[in-house]
């Protein structure tokens, strides 16, 4: 038998990895440097879309997202005649192209834009891009905000896949997040969408929130079950205030520690496999036949800003306040966090970027090695640089001993007890790690 990981493993704070280099290593960029990204994209390569809503009614207290809290109809009007033209602007800038493989919205809550925001923006986006006839056409739901009306819009605008942040079904636990939600809601607004022909949903839950036990994290595994949730994900809870002021809504005293976020972790685990779903990743469960499990067992799975995906374009455009995309390529690009700023910027016909980074040829095979021990928990070391491999090694090989890895000259594999730990793994090929002002999340 296996001796136990260290605790210690769980205790440290490390990137998502959802990009590489990651988010604070970002810098300046300007939109002609943008532009000449661009006019790389290849007429074989398709495109992905990535459009944020940054509105919600109330606030969450553990939300690590880029959010604004308003019911003002004219705010939300603006915003989305915004991004309407920002996504005419971004179509003209492109060379051509493959067309639309993908699109996810995302937020805060993109359903705030209405009925008539989201028939309106996805009239332009077809007009504008041209969305395959077999694209994935996502959207991130706030049960709280969904209404017939609006799954009528989603049915006419035609999302084929739709995620429920569910969290806990608790209501105390509910109440000490600032996220109320009686599990009917969620039960109906599901069957809503499947009535309506959106039968692909997943469930977003999250474990280490304040006061939360692993009996109440196994309840809501076991609700995402009967709800026949396609796809569910375990996020383990960020509590970053120094990033996020308004977490600091939830006391700090509240949190379970390490232990009890690896135990409510693997509690969910459990509950989840035992009902027939399938390990993807870190976070991530699947029924067998789902896209997502079956990219798992094929090696085609990928990571990106939406955490797991099967999403294989080349090419992720960002299109409203603070969004990021990235082209493979060429770099990472993140548009003006500043909702006003952002606004003036597309109105006055400028592509608003802000941020971003160019990778080198080194980012790019490092990136490639950081996402096949995420998505795989597997590296074939015999088909990387000599060079790059010896001077990962000294890293890896406290985890070896650990147990969180086995190490063969031509195969790095992640153990069954390491699998938790992935993101250690990972972070052995992370040049810039422990460089820059970046601070990061609990590791499990």
């Amino acid at each position: 038998m296996s001796r136990p990981i260290p605790i210690g493993y769980a205790l440290a704070n490390l990137p998502r990895y959802t990009s590489y280099p990651t988010a604070p290593h970002f810098g300046p960029l300007g939109e002609a440097e943008y532009r000449g990204w661009l006019a790389g994209i290849r007429p074989e390569d398709p495109l992905s879309l990535y459009l944020h809503i940054p509105f919600c009614r109330s606030l969450c207290w553990y939300c690590g997202c880029h959010t604004a809290v308003t019911r003002s109809a004219e705010r939300i009007a603006r915003y989305g005649a915004a991004l309407r033209k920002e996504a005419s602007l971004l179509a003209e800038a492109l060379p051509e192209h493959a067309g639309i493989a993908s699109v996810h919205l995302g937020g805060g809550t993109p359903s705030t834009l209405g009925a008539a925001g989201l028939r309106a923006l996805f009239t332009e986006l077809r007009a504008t891009f041209g969305i395959r006839r077999d694209a994935e056409l996502a959207i991130e739901l706030d049960p709280r905000v969904v209404d017939e009306e609006i799954v009528a819009a989603l049915a006419d605008a035609g999302i084929t896949r739709a995620s429920f942040g569910v969290q806990d079904i608790d209501p105390a636990v509910q109440r000490r997040i600032g996220r109320v939600q009686p599990e009917e809601m969620v039960a109906r607004a599901a069957a809503w969408l499947r009535a309506a022909g959106i039968t692909a949903i997943n469930f977003d839950m999250m474990y280490g929130l304040p006061g939360q036990s692993a009996a109440q994290v196994a309840a809501t595994a076991r609700f995402a079950v009967e709800q026949g949730a396609d796809r569910v994900a375990v996020f383990g809870y960020a509590h970053v205030p120094w990033m996020k002021p308004h977490q600091n809504a939830i006391r700090t005293e509240d949190l379970p520690g390490a232990l009890e976020r690896l135990q409510q972790a693997e509690t969910a685990e459990q509950v989840l496999v035992a009902a027939g779903y399938q390990a993807i990743g870190l976070d991530h469960f699947a029924k067998p036949g789902d896209p997502m499990a079956i990219a798992a067992r094929d090696g085609t799975l990928r990571r990106n800003f939406q955490g797991y995906t099967t999403d294989a374009a080349p090419v992720l455009l960002g299109l409203g306040a603070s969004s990021i995309g990235g082209i493979e390529a060429a770099g990472y690009a993140q548009n003006e966090p500043n909702e006003r700023r952002w606004v003036a910027a597309v109105e006055a016909g400028e592509l608003p970027i802000r941020r971003g980074r160019a990778v080198t040829a080194e980012d790019r095979l490092r990136r490639h090695c950081i996402e096949r021990v995420m998505c795989d928990f597997a590296l074939d070391l015999a088909a990387l640089p000599p060079a790059l491999v010896a001077g990962v090694r000294p890293a890896l090989a406290p985890l070896e001993a650990d147990g969180i890895l086995d190490l063969t000259p031509d195969l790095l594999r992640v153990t069954a007890a390491g699998r938790r730990h992935v993101r250690h793994v990972a972070a052995c090929f992370d040049a810039y790690l422990g460089t820059g002002a970046g601070r990061h999340s609990a590791a499990v």
